[in-house]
């Protein structure tokens, strides 16, 4: 459609005042619930078994953040079944064993010991991250500050590790588990926003694949959340953690994140979209925001790069690629491509509140009433 064009739900219209009438009642049941079980049951290819009956007795959860000091900051983040909480803080906890603040922003060694951090954190998160009803998470090994110094010296200043192995926290299932293999595709929105009583929110909400399913039914568009479960089950005859089970959760890897600052108050609010690369995307942004001092609009206006334990990406046509040939010399497999960010941050300052919006999408920062 056009810019501009005026697109009309009426069908949405109607499911949201149900809820607005009913609450929880007028989705789970009734005929918005029944439109999207019809939906699911007689999807045009591979249709599900979803019953009203699975609707019914679904239970939103409530679950504490987890958080870890950051410098002088505490950074806070969800918890499983997402992966983003755990795998954003062990990156902070694995580079606060090296003076960042000191390194140039986006040079060849910030770009190095940044990537071969995410290395060793992605490395853990294949292994031990999963929904946390199911399987035994080691949350407080992985986090601990000396499991992760002994992670921070493998990271070698002159040479890339290459494909990192997970490490041995402590408080790990004896028996040994196989790597997760679920299928990145990535179509996530975020927002952060702080009203004018200082309470803030940092959301982000996926339906996983682009369109999600491609189904709609009570005129949304239905989820395609069961990609983000491993595809294999086992992994040489080893349990993976994120294997698909009756009502278990996938892993995410969204990483909606606030910050507090040294006195405990609120200091900022930063998410994205990005399938498995938002946990890259969002460090970064705090790296360049704690230790670099950046604006939040320069800290979501930077190029991007990240290694998800596989190949070193770095942004396409930009500054980046300058960097290619060192970055191989170091032992980096470097790919370049598009790494579509969709940054939004909002945070203190002593001239007030600052934010930023990711150049590379469409979002944009607004202050005041809408």
């Amino acid at each position: 459609l056009a810019a501009g064009t005026k697109l009309r739900n009426p069908e949405l219209a109607e499911t949201l005042r149900l809820i607005a009438a009913k609450g929880p009642e007028g989705f789970y049941s009734g005929p918005v619930a029944q439109k999207i079980v019809d939906a699911v049951r007689h999807a045009p290819s591979l249709p599900g078994t979803l019953s009203m009956a699975d609707l019914a007795a679904y239970e939103a959860k409530k679950r504490a953040p987890i958080c870890r000091p950051y410098r002088a900051y505490r950074v806070c983040t969800m918890p499983p079944p997402t992966s983003g909480a755990i795998t954003t803080l062990q990156i902070l906890g694995i580079l606060e064993n090296f003076d960042m603040g000191e390194i140039e922003p986006m040079s060849l060694v910030a770009v190095h010991f940044i990537a071969e951090a995410e290395k060793l954190a992605y490395a853990d998160r294949a292994r031990y991250l999963a929904d946390p009803d199911f399987v035994s998470i080691p949350a407080e090994g992985l986090l601990d500050a000396a499991y992760l110094r002994e992670r921070a010296r493998t990271i070698d200043p002159s040479r890339s590790m290459g494909r990192a192995k997970p490490g041995e926290p402590a408080g790990r299932q004896a028996a040994q588990q196989g790597l997760n293999m679920a299928v990145d595709r990535p179509s996530t929105t975020h927002f952060s926003i702080i009203d004018a009583e200082g309470r803030a929110v940092s959301m982000t909400s996926s339906i996983e694949a682009p369109f999600g399913s491609h189904l709609m039914a009570a005129g949304m568009m239905l989820n395609n959340q069961l990609t983000d479960f491993s595809f294999l089950p086992e992994d040489n005859g080893a349990p993976v953690a994120n294997a698909a089970a009756p009502g278990k959760r996938p892993l995410s890897a969204m990483d909606p994140v606030i910050v507090f600052d040294a006195n405990g108050g609120f200091y900022a609010a930063i998410g994205s979209p990005g399938g498995s690369r938002i946990i890259g995307y969002v460090t970064q942004t705090l790296v360049a925001l704690l230790d670099w001092r950046m604006s939040m609009q320069e800290a979501v206006s930077l190029p991007r790069f990240l290694d998800r334990n596989g190949a070193l990406e770095i942004e396409k046509g930009t500054a980046l690629e300058e960097l290619t040939p060192q970055l191989k010399q170091l032992g980096h497999e470097v790919e370049a491509r598009e790494l579509r960010s969709g940054l939004h941050g909002i945070r203190v300052t002593p001239k007030g509140l600052e934010g930023g919006a990711d150049p590379r999408r469409e979002g944009m920062v607004v202050s005041g009433a809408l």
